[in-house]
């Protein structure tokens, strides 16, 4: 018999296990126990309540007002793969990480559970108990300790243990292996007793069978049980949380200013770039990369794929392929944003002149959407509806478009219902709620979104642009290729609106001299306003 027959085939590995071919790991006893020896303690202390632990506490009692007597589960999410056994950095979902506290990349399958307590016999005199179900650390003394690629100590670092969760957070903890358990159990109608059950959907495909296997386990008549009813009971719970984030806490306006102060930093960054883009093939991409080695460098992550679009890329909304080139002469679009440790994110954008000075035309566009900002700034007032922002600056620009000659309406015609035609060039919305989510609190009602009262607490975008495309025939050719946004970071107050990304110039003029003073500092050859 030859050394092939002798070789077990591989149609007798099962097809997941194949994956860990590679790793060559030993498995003898000898080994087992030598790694499960001679380690020396962590060190770790159980750390003190983070700040942030009593505003989540604060949230979680908010929810429980809305739910009272029923199971509330909120994962964090699982792991998501990115290609074969490679994974994305976690991130939690961000209703798990508002009312836990939680940020960075904690706790992959962590899920938090709210369950019914009595009235006023909760945490905090809120109707519900939360629990924190995770996995703990394993001790070295498992094989997990240097097994386990995607939770082991050797591979990933150290995670912390029931009690310095509880301890940060103030918030019960529990192992994840009773976290079945505590989804299903009593799970039935509550006129037999049972208790009803809401759910965060779509975030974990596990609980989410959990969840459903339980409801029809326990239904009077699971042959008819309406899917649709139950669907609708989960989506009031997300659609709760995402209306509870539409008021932003002090610690979370706290993480605003410093996911903007960072983005800002970001922007310097990109500009000392340009000389360097100008030269490469794909100039966007070394402006995206140095804006994203700056949220890295000050951050957890990006808030959200950059933007970084020159010439006539700036004209597609959603540019984010960055593969184009930068040339001189041309404007550079540049929407960013910085995500903090806690997953709050900024979202911003300038329109830079990538020499350092604007253009006739380039100046006459910019300077319009800078007016309908300014606009919209203005009528971003506490009381006002939050859809009056999009008015008054949408009406700017249909006059700019107007004396232009643009327009092939009159301004009234055009920013009527019937209308519109000057969203042909400003096609998107003016504003929306920031903060865990780049476009956070989506999931609220139509009548506290849109139809909302600008509120104290309330962080939102003002981003009003005009995108002329090489191709668009309805305008002349000196317009063409010519696409500008200019995006700001607002908090409601008492006394009206504040721009939390105002360091960042926005009028032409300060804006050339902002870049002026940077190239300055630069070497290489640099002149005083722009550069060779």
């Amino acid at each position: 018999m030859n050394d092939a027959e002798n070789t077990p085939t591989s149609v007798s590995q099962p097809l997941d296990e194949r994956v860990n071919n590679r790793s060559q790991r030993p498995s003898s006893a000898a080994f087992k126990a030598f790694m499960a020896s001679n380690w020396a303690p962590s060190g770790q202390q159980v750390p003190a309540l983070d700040a942030v632990a009593n505003y989540a506490a604060a949230r979680r009692k908010a929810i429980s007002e809305k739910f009272k007597g029923e199971r509330l589960v909120i994962p964090a999410g699982p792991l998501k793969v990115r290609s074969n056994d490679c994974d994305y950095r976690f991130r939690p979902h961000s209703g798990f990480a508002h009312l836990t506290g939680l940020g960075l990349d904690h706790e992959p399958d962590a899920v938090l559970i709210l369950e019914p307590a009595g009235e006023g016999k909760g945490d905090g005199g809120s109707h519900h108990r939360a629990t924190l179900y995770f996995r703990p650390l394993a001790g070295r003394d498992t094989e997990q300790f240097y097994a386990d690629s995607r939770s082991g100590e050797f591979w990933i670092g150290a995670r912390p243990t029931l009690a310095e969760f509880e301890a940060r957070l103030g918030l019960a903890t529990a192992h994840i292996d009773g976290l079945e358990s505590a989804i299903t159990k009593n799970v039935g109608a509550p006129e037999i007793g049972g208790i009803s059950i809401r759910l965060v959907r779509k975030v974990d495909e596990n609980i989410d069978a959990l969840v459903d296997t339980a409801r029809y386990n326990t239904a009077k008549d699971p042959d008819n049980l309406d899917l649709a009813v139950l669907d609708a009971l989960d989506e009031k719970l997300s659609e709760a949380l995402s209306e509870l984030r539409l008021l932003k806490d002090e610690w979370e306006i706290e993480q605003m200013m410093t996911a903007v102060a960072a983005t800002v930093e970001g922007f310097v960054e990109v500009v000392k770039a340009l000389p360097r883009a100008l030269t490469h093939a794909r100039g966007e991409r070394v402006v995206e990369g140095a804006f994203f080695a700056r949220a890295r460098e000050v951050g957890n992550e990006l808030g959200y794929d950059t933007i970084a679009a020159a010439g006539n890329n700036a004209t597609v909304l959603h540019w984010t392929r960055n593969t184009g080139r930068i040339n001189a002469g041309e404007m550079l679009l540049l929407d960013a944003g910085v995500e903090a440790d806690s997953l709050y994110t900024a979202d911003v954008t300038r329109t830079l002149p990538v020499n350092g000075t604007f253009t006739a035309v380039q100046r006459k566009v910019y300077e319009a959407v800078l007016d309908a900002a300014d606009a919209g700034f203005a009528a971003a007032q506490p009381g006002a509806k939050f859809r009056d922002i999009h008015t008054a600056a949408t009406n700017v620009l249909a006059e700019r478009l107007a004396e232009w000659g643009l327009l092939p309406v009159s301004v009234e015609e055009a920013v009527s219902t019937e209308g519109q035609q000057h969203r042909r060039w400003m096609p998107h919305g003016t504003s929306h709620h920031l903060g865990l989510d780049v476009h956070d609190c989506a999931q609220a009602k139509r009548e506290l979104y849109l139809d909302g009262i600008l509120t104290e607490g309330m962080v939102f975008t003002i981003e009003p642009g005009l995108y002329f495309k090489n191709e668009d025939l309805a305008i002349p050719a000196a317009y063409r290729g010519i696409g500008v946004r200019i995006e700001d970071d607002i908090l409601m107050t008492a006394d009206g609106p504040v721009n939390l990304s105002a360091a960042l110039p926005r009028k032409a003029d300060d804006v050339q001299s902002w870049m002026a003073g940077i190239y300055q500092e630069l070497d290489g050859g640099l002149a005083s306003g722009g550069f060779r």
